[in-house]
């Protein structure tokens, strides 16, 4: 089991997870060896709330493919484990974002104040305008 919160928690098998070679600077460690980790949590057959898969289908995030399946590539450390547990880490960090209900906003009108405050620079900066055209003699 793979806790997530007190009340959120995923069974082993929802996680799949594939080592593949990394990319990027290493030198012969990297080519040779198969030390970064492609996480891949299917998000429509997992355990989770229907409200919280859908906040997490609507997120705009490249990692989740039209097939709402979450792909996470980790290949920072030198070890699979270490990586393993990264990929994890950030799997645990989008799921309980995604467990936040956002505040619905409550419209509010500006202030007396403010309104006034944003009328009379307006009127000011009309003022400066007329100011830089040029002087006809009529």
């Amino acid at each position: 089991m793979i806790f997530i919160s007190s009340k959120l928690q995923l069974a082993d098998h929802e996680i799949e997870f594939s080592a593949i070679t990394a990319s990027g600077p290493g030198g012969q460690h990297v080519n040779k060896t198969s030390s970064a980790i492609q996480l891949r949590f299917d998000i429509h057959n997992s355990s989770l709330s229907r409200a919280i898969k859908q906040r997490l289908l609507a997120r705009q995030d490249s990692r989740i493919s039209k097939d709402g399946i979450l792909v996470i590539k980790s290949q920072e450390g030198r070890s699979q484990l270490r990586n393993k547990e990264e990929a994890i880490e950030r799997l645990k960090e989008i799921i309980l974002a995604a467990s936040v209900v956002p505040r619905k906003r409550i419209p509010t009108k500006p202030r007396k104040g403010a309104v006034q405050k944003r009328l009379d620079t307006k009127t000011k900066k009309g003022r400066t305008k007329q100011l830089r055209k040029p002087i006809r003699d009529e």
